[in-house]
């Protein structure tokens, strides 16, 4: 049956351009059996990608030919399989249906086989973390039904689109809030780029007290600081006590503190640590079942600290460049953020050169220039000995799906490094450093016109 059919796909990819042009994006060669027909596919498959037609026999009898890799027994084998293509109709829905059928059955048995070869120790490239994404790449298999949006046809339901309230996270940042269209929306992946000691953690930590604060479900997994740490430093941010006195504070005091802050929000804060290079996002999706399990929570939002740091499940740090490496958990990372509906938060190093730096570009992205393509936000902390001098902290767009970048491209927040806080800054002065493009000496310049909105002692949330 199997031999049958695969005749059939191969007569219709040479005599109906209909179904070839409908299936061809969906097949691979490795679906086929027998060797022959893998190289008739591969013969077909090139010529209608050169000259945008079907071939003949003729030419994919030339073709065959012309290869180095066929002897001449291999060869005839060749000849008798397009003997006996032929252009006998078939009806197209069944045909398409039953071609999509076959493709997902081969898929998935080629993930399986690839599966033991990877749990036997016998694929050096890929350790068993790759497995379940392999099954779920096959598992997904289908032909997509849509031939593409029309657009004047369709212009009532772009029109909707347009006017749909997406489901976001806000900050608590209005010029975050600004070049987010209203905050973080799901299924996304967004980065902070600084060099050490800038304020990664500290961003993190900051937006996720704020969404704790929403009502949210928030999961921070960190591979970097101990669980105690990070949550120490969002102590600081929402008891609204520098990170310092924290152990001085009596226990009654810290009691009510938390007693009131309980009552403010319906949300739940997990911190979940990692060692270091250790996990990938099969462990956090471990994780994430667990909770939903055994506390019945579904994170909102998930906050990874941070992404270097992490290991990927498709590789082995070891046997693969940094580029691909990284790449891959930022691509891994996205997915999870997929599968679970929320968006990711999470950091990564400048370069050397970036660091310390008045500007950063995407160019001083530590590891992987691959990043910034995957990422859907991506944004640089910078501080300077002026910046730190009035609190202050400057953002600079690098890459926004969300919105134009080039809009509010560079801006300042307030930071209170003892409180582990962002907060607003005046924005009369912002206008200037925003759209003015001017180099990084002059932006430093208008910065020091900025004021704080609100002291330090104004930021409260008790």
């Amino acid at each position: 049956m199997t031999e049958q059919l695969e005749v059939t796909i191969l007569s219709n990819l040479i005599y109906n351009e209909k179904y070839a042009r409908k299936v061809l994006p969906f097949l691979k060669s490795e679906y086929f059996n027998a060797r022959e027909y893998k190289i008739i596919f591969l013969e077909i498959h090139e010529y209608i990608s050169q000259y945008d037609a079907l071939p003949s026999l003729n030419a994919i009898g030339i073709e065959c030919q012309e290869r180095n890799d066929l002897n001449e027994d291999q060869f005839k084998e060749v000849i008798k399989v397009l003997n006996v293509l032929s252009d006998d109709p078939s009806d197209y829905d069944w045909l398409v249906d039953t071609t999509e059928k076959w493709c997902q059955e081969r898929a998935i048995y080629i993930s399986l086989m690839e599966s033991v070869k990877i749990a036997d120790g016998q694929d050096s490239k890929r350790d068993k973390g790759a497995i379940p994404s392999i099954l779920s790449e096959a598992l997904g298999v289908s032909f997509n039904q849509s031939v593409g949006h029309d657009y004047v046809s369709d212009a009532e339901q772009r029109y909707e689109f347009y006017h749909r309230q997406e489901h976001k996270i806000p900050f608590d940042l209005s010029f975050f809030n600004k070049i987010t269209k209203g905050g973080l929306p799901n299924k996304t992946l967004n980065i902070a780029l600084a060099g050490t000691g800038v304020g990664k953690s500290l961003f993190m930590c900051h937006v996720a007290a704020a969404a704790l604060l929403q009502g949210k479900n928030v999961l921070y997994i960190t591979l970097e600081m101990a669980e105690e740490k990070i949550a120490e430093r969002i102590d600081a941010n929402l008891l609204n006590i520098p990170i310092q006195k924290l152990m001085d504070l009596p226990k009654a005091m810290f009691d009510k503190k938390i007693t009131k802050l309980s009552k403010k929000t319906q949300g739940k804060l997990i911190i979940k640590e990692y060692p270091t290079a250790s996990a990938h996002v099969g462990h956090f999706k471990s994780l994430i079942s667990d909770l939903a399990l055994k506390r019945s929570i579904r994170p909102d939002i998930i906050f990874v600290d941070y992404l270097n740091i992490c290991a990927s499940q498709r590789y082995k740090g070891s046997i693969v460049n940094s580029y691909t490496y990284v790449k891959a958990i930022a691509e891994e990372l996205r997915g999870l953020a997929v599968e679970c509906n929320v968006p990711i938060v999470s950091a990564t190093q400048t370069t050397r050169a970036g660091y310390g730096s008045s500007d950063v570009d995407l160019t001083d992205t530590s590891e992987s220039f691959g990043l910034p393509a995957t990422a859907d936000l991506m944004f640089a902390l910078i501080s300077t000995e002026e910046l730190e001098g009035m609190n202050q902290i400057m953002v600079k767009q690098l890459k926004n799906r969300y919105n134009d970048p080039t809009m509010n491209k560079r801006f300042c927040v307030g930071i209170d490094r003892a409180k582990m806080r962002l907060y607003d800054v005046e924005e009369s002065a912002q206008e200037d450093l925003i759209d003015s493009g001017q180099n990084s000496a002059e932006e430093i310049d208008l910065v020091k016109k900025f004021t704080a909105k609100k002291s330090f002692k104004e930021l409260k949330y008790d």
